[in-house]
């Protein structure tokens, strides 16, 4: 069993009990669709923000939602989805770089789709946006479960 946090609380109340055996066998995966989800809300929402709000053009608006996004995720990645080890320094820089090198991949990538999409194409940019942001979500899952949180705890579910 986990370390007790939260999640693992919530899922032990009497409403939701009888769904702990499968929350116990899929829990990386749903913690991670679920801060995934809301990294997605806080980058197409920033994006929004600078886009349509602040009149930026797609690309500073993509910037900086990635910027926020990618703090976000980090953050919630690291506690709760893949519980990583290594509280010392030097665990935890490292970690950091491979996170935001596999973001700065995956950023590029989105940067491609609305190269495309938006500026030759003229597709609207939320849409394309949003689109983009599910073959991101798809290829950060990889890249942190392979190369940045390869070191989990030991922790069974």
């Amino acid at each position: 069993m986990s370390n007790g946090d939260v999640f693992d609380r919530l899922f032990a109340c009497a409403l939701l009990k009888p769904l702990q055996p499968f929350w116990r066998c899929h829990r990386e995966v749903l913690l991670y669709l679920f801060f995934g989800g809301l990294t997605t809300v806080v980058s197409i929402g920033s994006f929004w923000l600078c886009n349509d709000v602040l009149q930026s053009n797609e690309h500073v608006a993509n910037t900086v939602s990635w910027l926020l996004a990618v703090l976000f995720a980090f953050v919630t990645n690291r506690l709760w989805v893949f519980q990583a080890a290594g509280n010392e320094k030097g665990a935890f820089v490292k970690q950091l770089i491979r996170f935001y090198g596999g973001r700065v991949v995956t950023f590029l990538t989105e940067e491609v789709i609305l190269l495309v999409f938006v500026t030759w194409l003229q597709l609207p940019g939320l849409a394309v946006k949003i689109a983009a942001q599910i073959v991101v979500l798809i290829l950060n899952y990889v890249v942190s479960k392979v190369f940045v949180f390869k070191n989990k705890k030991a922790d069974e579910y």
